[in-house]
């Protein structure tokens, strides 16, 4: 961890504690132009809201004041799960331009960033590996998890859902209008939120939105095939295209089929790829606009016996993930991430590593979560009486969703949206060629489809581009 933020470590928390009762001048706010202005406050909620016990934990939340006058808020809910409110801190500007006028509010939801982690030994700032886990530190915290049987249950969704309705109460005692933005499993959040009750909001935004929760065929454990449907249409599309078909030479499947092939038989050409594993490595680039433009091309340098596209490609990574900023809290909450998974995630509880193997056997493409949930050992909390279920009503909605989605797969998407409409009024925004995240990867589109939405216009499917 840099030497800055160790120091920070100790400003945050007397930040924290001088701030409890309402916002005030973040210690880190002058560490970044992304933080500039940032204000702060801890706010301590019940560590589990059934009434059970006296238990408080504190969540973290910071919040960007509007330029110039204030209408309103807009509270951005952050995905993973695990994922702190710090992945969404590089995209200020542009929430500033699609809610122009609206104070930006982004929480830490328990179990992430500077809220109450899992582990608050192992996941300290300060700790050996900062908020991410290092060395020893995983046995000790996972070993913690294991000998607390009550832990796992303060870090639920139904839980985390109460807190944002209760943060979000606060805010819209004033009257004035709320809108709500969540990505990915921050729109499971969300929705988990409004099942709890009606919220005084202006609106709500969902980017890349989670299928329907008890829906078999896109749940976490099906991960890799989601991943495959969407690798395969990425090479479909290079036959389509008369310049990336002349280049391959061949079906782009075939020449890929002939390196998966030659990879499994040389250890070599194996040991230049990360993890040694082509299929999960070209499904990480699914999410990458950029470099899944270049799957078909680094496919075709593979099979001619050259690695330039690869090394490229390698070479890249690292600047397109610097977008998203240098947080000290931007490594995800791992433990967390294990628990919501298992538990809400997961329709497939008791499958073995072989059981995975055999199904993705056949893959092209895939994913290493399916067989991260097969091995792990992390509790599973029992479903309550919201799993699996929608809110009984919705205020006007829009769901932003990617064509090319590898998370949260479009077809999901639109089987979500079809039983969300019983609620409220629900607008789909298609983001042709997208993947995941479209305020990341299609921001022209965002800030085109949620100003308007923000504009009073009312939520309509459309169509748009990526950029």
């Amino acid at each position: 961890m840099q030497p800055v933020y160790r120091k920070l470590a100790c400003l945050l928390t007397s930040l924290l504690c001088l701030s409890a009762a309402g916002f005030a001048p973040c210690a880190d706010a002058a560490t970044s132009a992304a933080l500039r202005g940032s204000l702060c406050k801890v706010e301590a909620v019940p560590a589990t809201w059934d009434g059970a016990g006296g238990e408080r934990l504190d969540l973290f939340v910071r919040k960007f004041p509007a330029r110039g006058a204030s209408r309103g808020s807009i509270w951005a809910i952050a995905g993973g799960p695990g994922e702190s409110g710090a992945s969404l801190y590089a995209f200020v500007e542009v929430f500033r331009r699609s809610f122009p006028g609206y104070d930006l509010i982004v929480p830490d939801h328990r179990g992430t960033g500077a809220s109450t982690r899992v582990c608050p030994a192992e996941e300290a700032l300060d700790s050996p590996g900062g908020s991410a886990l290092a060395g020893a530190e995983w046995g000790s915290c996972f070993g913690g998890i294991d000998a607390d049987p009550a832990l796992a249950r303060r870090f639920t969704l139904t839980n985390a859902a109460h807190d944002l309705r209760h943060l979000i109460m606060q805010d819209a005692a004033g009257g004035r209008p709320v809108y709500l933005y969540s990505v990915s499993y921050g729109t499971q959040l969300v929705l988990r939120t409004l099942q709890l009750g009606r919220l005084p909001l202006t609106g709500v935004v969902l980017d890349s939105l989670v299928p329907p929760q008890h829906d078999g065929r896109w749940d976490l454990s099906r991960r890799s095939l989601v991943v495959d449907d969407v690798g395969r249409r990425v090479l479909a599309r290079c036959d389509a295209d008369a310049a990336c078909a002349a280049a391959m030479g061949a079906p782009a499947e075939t020449v890929y089929r002939r390196v998966l092939a030659r990879a499994a038989a040389d250890p070599a050409l194996a040991g230049k790829v990360p993890g040694r594993d082509l299929r999960s490595f070209l499904g990480a680039l699914l999410d990458l606009p950029a470099l899944r433009a270049r799957i078909p091309y680094l496919v075709r340098d593979l099979d001619l016996g050259r690695t330039g596209e690869l090394d490229a490609v390698l070479a890249a990574v690292p600047a397109i993930t610097a977008t998203l900023g240098d947080s000290p809290q931007l490594p995800p909450a791992l433990p967390l991430t294990g628990i919501i998974s298992n538990t809400e995630s997961d329709l497939r509880p008791g499958r073995s590593l072989d059981d995975v193997r055999q199904e993705e056997a056949p893959l092209l493409f895939r994913s290493p979560l399916p067989a991260i949930l097969a091995t792990s050992t992390l509790p599973r909390t029992p479903h309550d009486a919201l799993f699996g279920r929608d809110p009984a009503w919705l205020p006007p909605t829009l769901v932003l969703h990617g064509t090319l989605d590898p998370k949260t797969h479009y077809d999901g998407a639109l089987a979500h949206v079809a039983s969300l409409r019983q609620a409220g009024p629900v607008g789909l925004v298609t983001v042709d060629g997208a993947p995941h995240f479209i305020l990341w990867t299609a921001p022209a589109c965002f800030e085109h489809q949620v100003g308007a939405f923000v504009a009073g216009v009312k939520p309509v499917d459309a169509t748009c581009m990526a950029d």
